[in-house]
C-alpha cells in the first residue's frame, strides 16, 4: 500500500527535525495526530494551514488518499 506524503515547511520542519515524513492515509485529522508524535512537531501544529494535493484544506475529516502529499505550513511572519 502506497503512503502519503506530508512535507513540511519552516518551523516545522526543524520541529519534526526533517522534512518529509510519510504516513499511512486516512483523514487529515488522523495524519495529524500520526505526525504530531514526531520531535516537537505536536506544539507547532495547532497553528500549521494544510495543503491536501496543493488545495488548502481546512476541513480535518477529509480522506487524504494513498499517493497523495499534504503540506505543513507554518505562519509565516507573524501572518495568520
Amino acid at each position: 500500500m502506497a503512503d502519503v506524503q506530508v512535507r513540511l515547511f519552516a518551523v516545522a520542519r526543524a520541529k519534526a527535525g526533517s522534512e518529509l515524513i510519510t504516513c499511512e492515509p486516512g483523514s487529515l485529522a488522523s495524519i495529524i495526530q500520526s505526525i504530531s508524535l514526531r520531535g516537537e512537531l505536536a506544539t507547532v501544529l495547532p497553528q500549521c494551514s494544510y495543503l491536501v494535493d496543493g488545495v488548502a484544506c481546512t476541513d480535518l475529516n477529509q480522506l487524504v488518499t494513498a499517493g497523495s502529499a499534504v503540506d505543513v505550513l507554518p505562519r509565516f511572519a507573524g501572518g495568520a
